[in-house]
């Protein structure tokens, strides 16, 4: 089976993990602080260390969502707005910390949450007193969000913008990598094996704020430090520490950190590699595009790029057939295909919570037709081929 997402894990890769396994040190060590760092030099504009970003990693890109909403001082009786086109954590972060939650619909050609959705929800929601605290926009496919338009907005209706990049490590806006430009106040990677680099699980929350990123680190590890500026008793001895705050063991490894030092050596050639497949895949795909028989996403515009973690497509009601039909036909054929997302209001666990079909009509028509076909570095010529072929007899 061609998997629609893989690891790409070589030799070294193995080796600087093999390295911690026979050091001191395989939870908390020196490879946590330095995948930090590294990821901090990675984002930082050159030779401006006022403008560096502060780094924090986390056992899951899901935690960074929770303590970052918990650094934004998320809790019961808070409202949190997120893209309803996304995996549950963008919105389970918020009720992690007691808020409620509610969805915004996409643009149907980026698939990203629609700027024209979010502020014709936000005026109807000042008039009715209910801004929500936070915004939390997805960065769907490693495709920016229009973060600048969402700023724009934040400045007018007072909320803060958590960014999710789960997808969108090495992703660019408006000419700078997403989480250096300071356009949210937090930005989230995740470093899942099928994402653009890995820790095996992991993730990280970056951001401008010095405050932000301390409070983060604290909460990833129990709400417990060490640092004689935080402590209430002062003087006490070597040995001291404090719990401040009720947090909770989201801590990365010195092992998944030596393995994300390795991996992000090598994002630009990743990206490129997906880049590659990206260019391979549109001219295969142009006469499917061209005869109606599926959509595919707004590629990226002046100063953008995309890590482009998934391929998504949308088959569409010109082909004749369903996307359950192609689904299972380029399953049958060997072909790993997944779809992303089923919105997150849709899951049983929300409509429990009172949601209902509808609230998202362009997020619901895009589910009801998308398929994501495999993109990886790995994925071969001769593999492409086999998916591209095999779409378009089903289509034929």
């Amino acid at each position: 089976m061609i998997p629609y997402g893989r690891q790409a894990i070589d030799n070294a890769d193995i080796e600087a993990v093999v390295q911690v396994l026979t050091s001191d040190f395989l939870t908390q060590g020196p490879r946590l602080e330095a995948f930090e760092k590294a990821i901090s030099d990675y984002l930082s504009p050159a030779g401006s260390e006022a403008a560096r970003i502060h780094t924090v990693a986390t056992n899951s890109a899901t935690s960074a969502l929770h303590v970052a909403c918990m650094a934004l001082d998320v809790g019961p009786g808070d409202l949190v707005w997120t893209c309803a086109n996304s995996f549950a954590a963008s919105s389970n972060c918020a009720l992690y910390c007691g808020a409620e939650v509610d969805f915004v619909d996409i643009d149907p050609l980026t698939l990203n949450i629609s700027t024209a959705a979010l502020a014709a929800k936000l005026s109807q929601a000042r008039s009715q007193g209910r801004l929500p605290k936070v915004v939390i926009p997805v960065d769907f496919a490693g495709k920016p969000a229009p973060l600048a338009a969402i700023r724009a907005l934040a400045n007018e209706f007072g909320f803060s913008i958590l960014e999710d990049a789960s997808h969108a490590i090495g992703s660019q806006y408006q000419g700078q990598l997403v989480g250096s430009h300071g356009l949210a106040d937090i930005t989230v990677f995740s470093f899942h094996p099928v994402k653009i680099i890995t820790t095996a699980e992991g993730g990280l929350a970056a951001t401008h704020s010095a405050e932000l990123a301390r409070r983060m680190a604290m909460l990833r590890s129990h709400g417990i430090t060490r640092d004689e500026a935080d402590l209430v008793r002062h003087d006490v001895g070597g040995w001291y520490y404090e719990q401040l705050a009720l947090g909770y063991n989201y801590r990365l490894t010195d092992l998944q950190a030596a393995l994300g030092i390795s991996q992000l050596l090598k994002i630009d050639g990743f990206i490129a590699a997906r880049h590659a497949l990206r260019t391979q895949y549109q001219a295969r795909l142009e006469p499917l595009v061209k005869a109606g028989l599926i959509q595919l996403q707004a590629l990226d515009e002046p100063g953008e790029l995309s890590a482009l973690h998934l391929y998504p497509i949308q088959v569409l009601p010109a082909s004749g057939k369903s996307r359950r039909q192609v689904y299972d036909s380029l399953r049958g054929a060997g072909i790993g295909v997944n779809v992303h997302y089923i919105p997150i209001y849709l899951h049983p666990y929300y409509e429990n919570l009172g949601f209902k079909p509808g609230l998202c009509p362009a997020a619901e028509l895009y589910y009801n037709q998308a398929i994501s076909l495999p993109m990886h570095p790995a994925l071969t010529d001769a593999e492409l081929a086999h998916v591209t072929d095999s779409l378009a007899r089903e289509l034929a």
